[in-house]
């Protein structure tokens, strides 16, 4: 069903985009010419007296931070906005000219399509009969497509972005207006982009489209939403990167003069709703397979969002070759405030190891050479934990769904992760005749996995009883009590939590008072026990009826909370019961 794109507008008019970028950015002014002429400039360039090679570009809005975010010294000297996705007219372009261009003239860098193109050039030749000097480069990175049969050309992507910084540098170091559209031009043609997308945008007003499946991606798509060249099924971003770095550096349309031990440049860019981690994950992959698969050496490594598609989810990935003059335009200094910060010079190893000091409950080879025979005590912990650990395994899913609704989702993954990596070591790592040492490696695993709030407090938890265990040479069912009693105080100290707050203590603390009260009276310990992980049972349950005071959940509305309980009592309910059954049928050989 196609439904109206959700926009934080007041209307589609970019001209408040604009605005609030030099408010935000004192270096930069805009001239005064809303609506028709939406113009972004350095606010330290005085008309008719800038004394370097003024450097323009531009293009439709839709593509921020391109182009006005790339404004500054050391890069762009003004860019010119049109509608979105619409080339700007060319009084506009001319009024960019006439407001920053000095004796030493004017460079236009222009994405390769026809609207650009043609209004870019209308005012060039304008600016020359003016008696500006002007020069005007190209940029036709696209290598998505087969190589083009008509004039159209190549699209110009994300890699205008790295002939910006070129020019911008060249003409910041004083350079001729020939010299600096030299650079550009050469700059231009050994760049390559492919773009990738998970969705497609929405014109502000419009309707969206659903030309893309919930399971689909585009490939080869332009920056204005239009079609690419196929449309696939989902892929990990590993396949994706390698199908891209493909297409881009193939030596059938040899679109790049990029061969075996070349250098290269690389850039990540994001299509504008991409989280910098998928854009990371991608970096992470295309490094090494440059490297590996094709010789080629990435002197530097830019990630982030440079030139957009409205909202797009999706990215596209640059490769231009370099050499030392272009390394040294990348790296020269700017101010404007969109340029990325790349890594300079030699790049060190990318993994350095983690200095952690072996577990203090024994050294790694004692832990590998332990008595495999269990003593009747190492048994019985053995299967409480193995039961406990197989339990959250099995409510993974239902922890996850009660979570999506009262917190971020994740409980059932975060607590899987945990269990499945303890029934893992327990098979290597912990010493099972020793429950306090057992314990304390229950701590180290979860330290080593599961992270988040979960994995800190399940740490804290399993530290205080492994302290409270270690003091005494025999550890009995009072031991036990007294080391969860401890568990508890240590997470409501650190946590801030304590009952009544919506947490996995509704569950614990009831465990703990009941376990101490029973043992107190002179109960069986297993019947304690039993009877502890109903309490436990009971106060999970109890978590559907309580506003939430600690979490996550504390900022979900309170009737968003009613009948859902909490997943984090309920998964310490659910462990804690499982151990109890496990020890009472390992003991009475029934199960309740």
């Amino acid at each position: 069903m196609a439904f109206q794109g959700k926009k934080l507008i007041n209307n589609p008019d970019v001209t408040e985009f604009i605005e609030g970028l030099v408010e935000t950015y004192p270096g930069l002014q805009y001239l005064d010419g809303f609506p028709q002429i939406k113009v972004v400039l350095r606010a330290d360039v005085e008309r008719g007296a800038y004394d370097k090679v003024a450097v323009i570009s531009g293009g439709g809005s839709g593509h921020e931070p391109a182009h006005a975010g790339f404004v500054g010294p050391g890069m762009l000297t003004a860019a010119v906005s049109g509608d979105v996705f619409a080339s700007p007219p060319v009084d506009s372009i001319l009024a960019a000219i006439r407001a920053v261009t000095g004796p030493m003239g004017c460079l236009l860098i222009v994405k390769n399509y026809t609207g650009d193109r043609l209004n870019f050039g209308l005012a060039a030749e304008q600016a020359k009969s003016e008696g500006y000097k002007m020069e005007m480069v190209i940029v036709g990175d696209d290598c998505a497509l087969p190589p083009p049969r008509g004039i159209a050309g190549r699209r110009g992507l994300a890699g205008t972005v790295l002939v910006h910084k070129i020019a911008g540098a060249a003409a910041d170091a004083g350079l001729s207006l020939a010299d600096v559209a030299a650079e550009a031009k050469h700059a231009s043609e050994v760049v390559g982009t492919m773009g990738v997308a998970l969705s497609v945008c929405t014109l502000p007003g419009q309707v969206t489209s659903d030309r893309l499946g919930p399971k689909q991606m585009e490939l080869g798509l332009g920056i204005h939403g239009e079609p690419g060249v196929a449309v696939v099924e989902l892929q990990p971003v590993d396949v994706v990167v390698e199908h891209v770095l493909k297409q881009i550096l193939s030596q059938e349309t040899q679109y790049l003069p990029i061969t075996r031990g070349s250098n290269a440049v690389l850039l990540i860019n994001g299509l504008g709703a991409t989280p910098i981690m998928e854009l990371m994950i991608a970096a992470r992959k295309a490094v090494p397979e440059l490297q590996l698969e094709y010789g080629i050496a990435v002197d530097r490594v830019y990630t982030g969002t440079l030139m957009t598609s409205l909202e797009m989810a999706g990215l596209s990935i640059t490769i231009m070759k370099s050499d030392e003059n272009i390394l040294k335009r990348l790296d020269a200094p700017t101010k404007a405030p969109a340029w990325p910060v790349g890594s300079e010079g030699n790049r060190p190893p990318a993994k350095f190891p983690v200095p952690v000091p072996p577990s203090p409950s024994m050294k790694d080879d004692e832990i590998l050479n332990q008595p495999q025979e269990l003593s009747k005590q190492g048994c019985i912990l053995e299967a409480a934990i193995e039961a406990s650990a197989t339990e959250i395994i099995n409510l993974k899913d239902i922890l996850n769904e009660w979570d999506n609704k009262v917190g971020d989702g994740d409980c059932g993954t975060t607590m899987y992760r945990g269990a499945t990596a303890i029934l893992e070591d327990m098979k290597k790592r912990y010493p099972m005749n020793d429950a306090a040492g057992t314990i304390n490696e229950i701590g180290a695993t979860i330290r080593r996995v599961m992270g988040g709030t979960s994995g800190i407090l399940y740490d804290i938890l399993f530290k205080a009883a492994y302290t409270s265990l270690k003091q005494s040479k025999t550890v009995t069912a009072n031991e036990w009590a007294d080391a969860l009693e401890a568990s508890v105080a240590a997470v409501s100290k650190y946590g801030g939590a304590s009952a009544g707050y919506r947490t996995m203590l509704d569950a614990l603390i009831p465990a703990s008072t009941v376990l101490k009260q029973r043992l107190k009276a002179g109960e069986d310990p297993v019947t304690a026990f039993i009877a502890s992980s109903e309490a436990a049972s009971a106060g999970a349950e109890s978590t559907k009826q309580m506003q939430a005071k600690a979490g996550r959940s504390s900022y979900i509305a309170p009737d968003l909370l009613v009948s859902v309980p909490d997943p984090g009592a309920m998964a310490a309910a659910a462990w804690y019961r499982a151990a109890a059954l496990a020890v009472k049928n390992k003991l009475h050989g029934s199960k309740s």
